[in-house]
């Protein structure tokens, strides 16, 4: 298999070629050697981090600007066995115009679906800019064959998908065959063609801080334009101190190859206090140049409605309830 790594790798100056020079090769013992030689995550100084930066405050002129921005880097995502044409139709309209009250409301980045209903999505949004994301790969679980991996990949890109979310084989990782989960992000991501590819982790289920840095960087590795927290479907879900790990190694990865890679936390993501958090995050462990939706998402759905809400709260000076909103 082709990587990214180097042969004399040297994990404490993560010594790292561009992942598109096909010649280094290297084999599942030289991946361990070096995902376990990445420096150790502090859990206590992480957390901390975590938690200081959750207590900034923001202005309000800066508040209205966050508001806006949280809202263009929101998933707009429905992932339910009740999906329907009809669901997925209005779905993409609030995509489209979250507030039809004040049509200068931002568009959210994406509508993601199943993969029977990208066609759907497709067609609704054509022409709007919002791009259409599809999960794929055996979601949630990501327990099947390749080959049936690689089949559903091709079929939502065909289909007209922009993005791609794939889940990791958490099992193999977590046994430690790296080889194996190296090799499937990669062969998904050539399946992709144009389209951008989201690694989804399942941080929830890897158990350590230092297992999350090891996935990032496997996935990064592997070829992965974004890195993402989770399915939505366990818990935990996403947290700050998680999305920190993540964020530190998409910065990480920019300074060692001058690659932009981008993170998406998903799942228990609320409110506008809880969006406003993760800004800040971004703000201050990747940098700027990642408060953008090219670079940073939202996985979520209920957040919308509160981030509507607060928006006109913030322009017209007295509080909006739910009622005044479109509730999915």
């Amino acid at each position: 298999m082709s990587s990214a790594v180097t042969k004399d790798e040297r994990p404490d100056t993560l010594r790292l070629l561009p992942p598109h020079l096909n010649d280094v090769t290297v084999d599942e013992s030289s991946l361990r050697r070096f995902l376990h030689g990445l420096p150790g995550v502090d859990p206590v100084g992480v957390e901390e981090r975590a938690a200081g930066l959750a207590t900034r405050s923001i202005k309000k002129a800066a508040k209205l600007a966050a508001i806006d921005l949280a809202i263009s880097m929101v998933d707009l995502t429905t992932l339910e066995g009740s999906d329907t044409v009809g669901k997925v139709r209005n779905l993409a309209r609030k995509a489209m115009l979250p507030d039809p009250e004040r049509p200068e409301t931002p568009r959210t980045a994406a509508v993601c679906v199943y993969p029977d209903l990208v066609p759907t999505a497709v067609q609704e949004l054509a022409g709007s800019g919002v791009k259409v994301a599809s999960v794929a790969t055996a979601f949630p679980s990501g327990r099947s064959s390749l080959e049936v991996k690689l089949a559903e990949t091709r079929m939502v890109v065909e289909a007209g998908a922009d993005e791609v979310d794939m889940v990791i084989d958490r099992g193999a990782f977590l046994a430690g065959r790296y080889g194996f989960v190296f090799d499937q992000i990669q062969a998904v991501k050539a399946a992709c063609g144009p389209a951008r590819l989201k690694v989804i982790l399942e941080t929830g289920e890897l158990a350590t801080y230092d297992n999350v840095r090891r996935a990032s960087w496997l996935a990064l590795l592997a070829g992965a334009d974004f890195i993402k927290t989770s399915t939505g479907k366990i818990n935990p879900a996403a947290t700050l101190p998680v999305t920190h790990v993540m964020l530190q190694a998409v910065k990480d990865w920019y300074a060692e190859t001058g690659q932009q890679r981008s993170v998406k936390p998903a799942g228990g993501i609320r409110t506008t206090k809880d969006a406003i958090k993760y800004l800040v995050a971004v703000n201050e462990v990747a940098g700027p140049q990642w408060l953008d939706p090219y670079y940073f998402r939202f996985g979520a759905s209920s957040v919308l409605n509160d981030l509507v809400m607060q928006r006109r709260t913030q322009l017209e000076g007295h509080y909006w309830g739910p009622d005044y909103v479109t509730v999915d």
